[in-house]
């Protein structure tokens, strides 16, 4: 029987822990996929129902006057360089570069009035993440993030909706943007972090590396390393719970590398090409539609790493002009087709579609023909099937400075996106790295404009 004692204990072959674990992991591409499984085990988990979350997250910050809450009457220099539209429900306009968000608005909902008062992006990036203000720009810690991001705290409490899948996913990277470092789980441990793709759908040569096998393992190989996992089986009847625990999940990331439901999910040249040239032939495209074939597959919490929208003007920062024709056009067709898909797939009702930055723009523009920080009131797009759409929450002032009716606070947004995954977010809690019990929220409550 193999026997290990202690944290770096050997058997009487001289076989640690660590090398004996190395053996069985290391061989699997060197992946940990095993901590997105064991997650799926936790006390208290909650699976309410087969429901999803696909998270537009626009680093940097979107101008709302140039998105969802134009002001086509201000003096110039708070308009801006662009006009408005009309939308499918009369009385609503976006920004003249959302025709396709505009023609469906009927199945969405915006929030204009969500407002923190940061203009800090170390601490508003934090803030929309996971509800809770982080550290400033300036503090020795500034990259440290204090709460788990709300994909983490889902894939702790949810799981993945259907064996074999990650429960949250990030397409097609989470670099880029500005200070866009608090898409993980902190102390819920790393089985909650995000399953990364790092490639771009709309590359020819897009393949995700986190479940390619190496080249030079072949899949009996593989194989012989299942019997490590035999072993970790016998550890567990030996009584080692910690390595107990392995087993299971790694047998759940052995069946992720050699089964074929991971597999096909990815594998996004599955689609037809009119459903590709549908999303637009861009990475923004792209990966909404990557994140409808996850969704559909069985993950629970889709981000799309939409990057840069810090349009100052000054600094290597587009101007207003430049970034808005830049970004804007591509996002707009993405966010437009994927709803459209989801609705005709019937998974609209199940799936809560949220775009949103870490706050908006000055409503002044400045002397270089852009926009800086702006946290006092700024606009989130929701759209969810199951939810009562068509409406716009919340009202800015004739310049978009300031909310003038119905504020809504960053918890609030985080509270809407756990209740539609069927968690009560206040009655929840975990301990964090120093044992204390610390609320997923704490003052928020879900949108009852929106709910049903």
């Amino acid at each position: 029987m193999l026997r290990v004692v202690g944290g770096t204990g050997s058997n009487c072959a001289g076989t640690t822990r660590r090398n004996f674990v190395q053996a069985g992991l290391v061989g699997l591409g060197g992946l940990a996929l095993g901590d997105l499984f064991r997650l799926q085990a936790a006390p208290g988990g909650i699976r309410a129902r087969d429901a999803s979350v696909i998270l537009f997250w626009l680093s940097g910050g979107p101008g709302h006057m140039e998105t969802w809450d134009p002001k086509p009457d201000a003096v110039a220099q708070f308009r801006g360089p662009f006009g408005a539209i009309r939308t499918s429900v009369p009385g609503i306009q976006f920004g003249e570069l959302l025709p396709e968000q505009a023609r469906i608005m009927d199945r969405l909902a915006v929030l204009r009035t969500v407002n923190h008062g940061s203009g800090d992006h170390t601490k508003a990036n934090h803030w929309m993440l996971t509800g809770f203000p982080g550290p400033d720009f300036n503090a020795p810690d500034f990259m440290v993030q204090r709460r788990p991001s709300m994909g983490s705290a889902v894939a702790k409490l949810r799981g993945a909706n259907r064996r074999g899948l990650p429960p949250y996913v990030a397409v097609p990277h989470l670099r880029g943007g500005t200070d866009n470092f608090f898409h993980y789980a902190t102390y819920l441990g790393g089985a909650a972090n995000p399953f990364i793709v790092e490639s771009d759908p709309n590359t020819p040569e897009f393949r995700v590396r986190n479940l390619a096998l190496p080249k030079d393992l072949p899949l009996s190989r593989l194989e012989d390393r299942r019997h490590v996992l035999d072993a970790l089986d016998a550890l567990r009847r030996d009584g080692d719970r910690k390595v107990a625990d392995l087993d299971q999940h790694y047998q759940r990331a052995f069946s992720l590398l050699t089964g074929r439901e991971a597999v096909r999910a990815f594998d996004i040249t599955a689609e037809p090409e009119k459903v590709r040239d549908r999303y637009g032939r861009h990475t923004f495209g792209q990966s909404a539609l990557l994140a409808r074939r996850l969704v559909e597959a069985g993950v629970t919490f889709v981000t799309v790493n939409c990057v840069p929208w810090d349009h100052h003007g000054t600094g290597g920062r587009y101007r207003t002009d430049v970034g808005g024709k830049l970004l804007i056009p591509p996002f707009d067709r993405a966010l437009a087709a994927l709803v459209e898909d989801l609705v005709e797939r019937g998974l609209y009702e199940k799936t809560l579609v949220v775009a949103m930055g870490e706050f908006g723009r000055t409503p002044r523009m400045n002397a270089d023909g852009g926009r800086d920080h702006w946290g006092d009131t700024f606009s989130v797009l929701m759209g969810c099937g199951a939810m009562k759409m068509g409406q716009v929450v919340g009202k800015s002032n004739a310049r978009g400075q300031y909310p003038v009716d119905r504020p809504v606070k960053p918890q609030d947004v985080t509270s809407t996106v756990f209740h539609h995954l069927g968690i009560d977010a206040s009655a929840v809690s975990f301990p964090d790295s120093q044992g204390r019990g610390v609320a997923l929220v704490e003052n928020g409550q879900p949108i009852r404009e929106l709910l049903r």
